[in-house]
């Protein structure tokens, strides 16, 4: 170094940069040239040693991050470095090195190389430069950290996209500040009490981004939308499982596969429905009435009470419940001979015990939770049998087939209790009553 630049190595540390660059500008002129050493050609080997030195050092600092860095990465056994070098953390990371380099070479774009002392303005693009690269190192962190969080089990249940999205808008907007301050020279306060003048413009413009957040948060915070919820959202047409949360939309992926796109901000200024308190409690509401047709219905006679002794599933409720009536009519002389008097079973009691007791063996019916078989009050299509229970199974082809199968049974079994269904008269029932 001191063959080539000897005029830089002198002893007296006082020496000014000036001092430094003069003596080099003098050294280069009386060694190579020979003579007066012209403006342009001056300014023209400040540009090309300068451009030189930074992309020699970028291509040594991208050596190390691509080759040595990679292998180094690719064998640790933590996964967060791999997610760094996917997302190109340590490459934007060498950008770094030629800013330096520009900076602190920034001390010969002075007289006597140049007839303008460009020290300042260069010093200026290359902070300009950093800042620009630091927003980039952020964004990459930002996006490695997202891709590590997903990773754990809590993920799926506390998405942080819409944050992530959220920060980086900061961190873009707050960058925006320090460039601008730094290409203008001015103070970044100032420059955002600027700013401030045009607040109800930038609102406006942002206001979706805006109450994105906001909503994001909050939907975060009060755990409102997890991906892989099912939702309802009558307004937006969405009626299927959530599959992307970001800043601005909610992705809703219906049950024939059509995406509906939701705004944040509608998740908490409108209802919807959330279907994640079923699926997590384990149990699936059936909730379904049969009609019973009135003209049907009637008191059990002796041969009907014999008959339901033969179900398996009602003989024992028919004994206790024979006993028990005939009990109560003969402590009160009761005159059974009139079917007014007294008590009696009724096909439709019969009918709705049944119905319990099968949901009771049925072993795709949820025992924990509400279970209820019930009579609704008569009306002109007749007398509703309410049956109020939760499968075991959430998964909704299964739920289906439960439901299914358990009325099939239901609707089949009703004519042994000598009732029908009540339903609307088809053409069919028109012509055997023309008949």
């Amino acid at each position: 170094m001191r063959f080539f630049f000897p005029a830089l190595f002198v002893q007296d540390d006082a020496l000014s940069i000036n001092t430094s660059v003069k003596a080099l500008h003098d050294w280069l002129a009386q060694r190579y040239f020979r003579g007066e050493l012209q403006d342009w050609t001056a300014a023209l080997i400040v540009i090309l040693g300068t451009i030189a030195v930074a992309a020699i050092t970028y291509g040594i600092a991208r050596f190390i991050v691509l080759v040595i860095v990679g292998h180094v990465v690719k064998r640790t056994p933590t996964k967060w470095d791999d997610f760094l070098l996917q997302r190109r953390f340590f490459t934007r990371l060498t950008h770094l090195v030629p800013a330096v380099i520009v900076y602190l070479s920034a001390a010969l774009f002075t007289p006597p190389f140049f007839e303008v002392s460009l020290e300042v303005a260069v010093q200026r693009i290359a902070t300009a430069y950093t800042i620009f690269i630091g927003i980039f190192l952020v964004i990459a962190l930002l996006n490695a950290s997202e891709d590590i969080y997903q990773t754990l089990k809590m993920s799926r249940n506390n998405p942080i996209r819409g944050f992530v999205q959220g920060i980086k808008l900061l961190v873009w907007v707050i960058g925006g500040v320090f460039l601008a301050a730094t290409l203008t020279g001015r103070d970044p306060w100032g420059i955002v009490s600027a700013i401030g003048a045009v607040t109800a413009v930038v609102m406006l413009v942002f206001k979706d981004t805006i109450l994105g957040l906001v909503a994001s948060i909050q939907i975060f915070v009060n755990d409102l939308v997890n991906i892989g919820d099912w939702i309802e959202m009558p307004k937006f047409g969405a009626d299927g499982d959530v599959i992307d949360i970001t800043l601005t939309t909610v992705k809703v992926q219906n049950w024939d596969k059509t995406i509906t796109t939701i705004p944040s901000y509608a998740l908490i200024a409108d209802s919807f429905k959330n279907w994640r308190g079923m699926q997590s409690s384990g149990g699936r509401r059936i909730k379904r009435s049969l009609h019973i047709d009135m003209n049907t219905i009637r008191f059990c006679d002796e041969a009907m009470i014999n008959r339901f002794r033969k179900y398996t599933l009602l003989s024992e409720y028919i004994n206790e419940r024979a006993a028990e009536i005939e009990e109560h009519n003969q402590t009160h002389d009761v005159d059974v001979q009139q079917p007014v008097n007294g008590r009696r079973m009724t096909n439709v009691g019969c009918f709705r015990e049944y119905v319990k007791r099968y949901l009771h063996e049925n072993p795709k019916i949820h025992k924990g939770m509400t279970f209820l078989v019930r009579q609704l009050a008569p009306s002109k299509d007749g007398l509703p049998i309410e049956i109020y229970v939760f499968s075991n199974d959430v998964a909704w082809t299964n739920y289906e087939g439960i439901q299914a199968d358990i009325f099939d049974h239901l609707l089949a079994v009703l004519p042994e209790f000598d009732l029908t269904v009540h339903q609307n008269p088809t053409g069919r029932d028109f012509q055997q009553i023309a008949s």
